[in-house]
């Protein structure tokens, strides 16, 4: 395989970055030699071959990998990796067994049935997870032997379970379930929720919000932890009646001597104005839960004990409603309860580490300008050094000894593959080969980091995607690609629902530009646009079309943007300004700030006030009222279980598009939500996207 196709150049690292790293500066010859010693033989098979390239069928052919989990010696990692079935519009998901050595693997569950979120035992000689078997009607926990074996059943909990652990001596294990806390037996759970499901009254009633969330509708039951013993039997509560609940699902830790738990719990009480707080209480129930965060007004978050059960780590923001805010890494000192920010210094956000055995030091991945980045912190002297450096590393995994690291290695050529990371030098090594075959058929454009100048003079980042066999004596047509959030820079990772090299591989310079507001880049950078938050992006995104028509290879008459959510959103601000676009695609576009309110946090105490307060404000940055200026043909695409950004956003612009003649189209999905999760859905979606270029900016030859 021609590694031009696939290993990353980097023009710019762009003004922002952290300073780099000797990792970062040899980066891309290190994911080059992985990306030779991964595929092996499938490269000589490639060069038999005619390659083409990828496409929506071919890339949810590929193998989703989830994050990885190390056994404590080191010796193995598991992984639970997710297949798609066109025919029947399914998925499934197996559990693997990886040799950490070796790269040898091995199916750990069956192909029958899902199982996901495993969990090693603390002796390493199980596997916690989940499933739905047999007559399962909502998931259980299941622990197998490493030896193999079949899965023994853990739970029979009519609410379901997640987020398990192990305690510590290994003969209990923590969960999580939804549960009526009106209800004192599990026979009277299960009684409830078969009335429920078999009612005929459909009608539903809230005296407080929130009523949804993402795509679904919340009912009066409360997330609580409870505990089992290992080999299975009635489930004791641990948090229910100690006047603490969970935040959603929730995070929780268990120290080490298993007496203490620290959970992440809302201590709002008015449905409008959530903030998270870190608890802690007895296990056995003999004290209160007490609050040691409720100093800070913001919210604290994702608690984690370190091995030697001396500091209780957790993520702090500062400021209350913003939740791109910066998260800071807290040591708490458990024998006199001071508390230390070891990263405040580091102008990036920190969270979820992944201990060392010995405590000294903690293991996390880092958005950091663009890549996610694997990086060391000292304990307690906060010293951060990065790990890794080109492409990105995601979801790290530590062995008790702190010598083997697992992660997940992705790029926009990559879908995620498990690696085994070196700690001190940040070589990778792949372990997982379930795509190579796949990966050596595709003809994968190549990529690169530019940095242009955006609004108020800042330099902005941009991924740029250039289509396979790609000639710069030519000229080609552009997809400028504008990322949702506003608060969730673009990485350098493999997307399966915007995939770059598919809109590539039709023919087009595709891009993705982390305009101001984007996560990675420092707080004040992603702060920069609130509370008004059309203009700056707005500038970067003309900014960033005025770099590309400077190219000799763009043809600056064929120009086509398009993004999803917020992207949506900044679309449909760009179809009523000026700009020079000829086509537009804007999915799940939030369009009307003033109906936003029907949104799942709808409810929620805006950071700098409501519409009431403020309309003058939300009239200059809501894109409805650029009614009068749409005439760019716009793709319009929204799906009905929506509840982030519900479907009357994508009815209301399409209208009023039809109202004004503007050549547009709607694609509704009455079956999805914020996002095209099912797969002929989503390849119907990149049918709809393609035609819709195809028509406006031309289809390449």
């Amino acid at each position: 395989m021609n590694l031009q196709a696939v290993v990353r150049t980097v023009k710019s690292s762009g003004a922002r970055t952290s300073p780099a790293p000797s990792a970062w500066r040899t980066g891309a010859g290190r994911f080059g030699l992985a990306v030779c010693l991964a595929l092996g033989a499938g490269v000589a098979l490639a060069a038999e071959q005619a390659r083409a390239p990828i496409t929506a069928e071919s890339m949810w052919e590929l193998k989703r990998l989830a994050s990885p989990a190390v056994s404590p010696d080191g010796q193995h990692a598991v992984v639970a990796v997710t297949s798609n079935d066109r025919r029947k519009d399914t998925t499934q998901t197996q559990l693997w067994l990886f040799d950490t050595r070796s790269g040898e693997s091995r199916p750990l569950t069956g192909s029958d049935t899902s199982s996901s979120n495993p969990v090693w035992s603390p002796d390493g000689s199980r596997i916690l997870f989940q499933s739905r078997r047999g007559d399962d009607s909502v998931a259980q926990l299941y622990v197998i032997a490493l030896a193999g074996g079949e899965a023994q059943r853990i739970t029979s909990v009519p609410t379901g379970v997640g987020n398990a652990a192990w305690f510590p001596d290994g003969r209990q294990i923590a969960f999580v379930s939804r549960v009526w806390t009106d209800l004192d037996s599990w026979d009277d759970q299960d009684k409830r929720m078969k009335e429920r499901r078999e009612s005929k009254v459909s009608a539903r009633a809230w005296d407080r919000a929130p009523i949804r969330y993402w795509s679904t509708w919340l009912d009066d039951r409360e997330a609580h932890i409870f505990r089992v013993a290992a080999e299975g039997g009635d489930p004791v509560a641990i948090t229910r009646g100690r006047g603490v609940k969970l935040m959603g699902e929730g995070s929780f830790d268990i120290s080490p001597d298993g007496r203490e738990i620290a959970l992440t719990v809302d201590t709002d009480d008015t449905g409008v104005a959530g903030n998270a707080d870190i608890f802690v209480l007895d296990v056995d129930g003999t004290g209160p839960a007490r609050n040691i965060t409720a100093a800070n007004p913001a919210s604290d978050m994702s608690p984690s004990y370190s091995p030697d059960g001396r500091w209780l780590a957790y993520s702090r923001q500062q400021e209350r409603g913003f939740y791109g805010d910066r998260q800071r890494l807290v040591l708490r000192d458990r024998r006199d309860g001071s508390e230390k920010v070891i990263t405040e210094t580091f102008d990036r956000s920190v969270s979820s580490p992944r201990w060392v055995g010995d405590g000294r030091s903690a293991v996390v991945a880092v958005d950091d300008a663009g890549t996610v980045r694997l990086h060391r912190i000292e304990i307690p002297s906060g010293r951060i050094t990065a790990i890794t450096g080109s492409t990105s590393f995601g979801s790290p995994s530590v062995s008790r000894d702190g010598r083997t690291l697992v992660a997940l290695n992705e790029s926009f050529v990559q879908p995620p593959t498990l690696v085994r990371v070196d700690p001190r030098s940040g070589a990778a090594t792949p372990l997982s080969r379930f795509n190579d075959a796949l990966l050596a058929r595709m003809d994968l454009g190549s990529y690169e980091s530019v940095t242009y100048t955006g609004a108020n003079g800042d330099p902005i980042q941009m991924w740029v995607n250039y289509p396979p066999g790609f000639d710069r004596s030519r000229k080609y047509p552009l997809f400028l690609l504008i990322h949702g959030g506003p608060h969730n820079g673009i990485t350098d990772g493999f997307h399966w629902r915007w995939n770059a090299q598919v809109f590539s591989g039709w023919g087009y310079v595709t891009a993705w530009h982390n305009f101001h507001g984007s996560s990675g880049f420092g707080n004040a950078f992603t702060d920069s646009i609130n509370p008004d938050q059309a203009d700056l992006p707005y500038q970067d995104t003309i900014a960033a079309a005025e770099w590309f028509k400077a190219q000799p290879w763009i043809d600056g008459d064929r120009l086509a943007a398009g993004g999803g959510s917020y992207g949506g959103y900044l679309t449909s601000i760009v179809l009523g300004r000026e700009h020079p676009f000829k086509a537009l695609i804007a999915h799940a576009a939030v369009f009307n700030w003033f109906t936003q309110v029907a949104a799942d946090y709808g409810a929620s105490r805006g950071r700098f006030g409501e519409f009431w307060e403020h309309p003058e404000r939300f009239q200059a940055n809501s894109p409805h009222f650029g009614a009068g200026n749409f005439n760019t043909p716009t793709l319009v695409i929204h799906g009905e279980q929506d509840f982030r950004v519900p479907v009357n956003h994508g009815i209301e612009l399409f209208n009023i598009l039809q109202n004004r003649g503007v050549r547009s189209r709607l694609v509704y999905y009455p079956d999805e939500n914020h996002w095209v999760l099912k797969q002929n859905n989503s390849i119907r979606w990149y049918e709809e996207v393609q035609k819709w270029l195809a028509e406006f900016i031309g289809k390449p030859s």
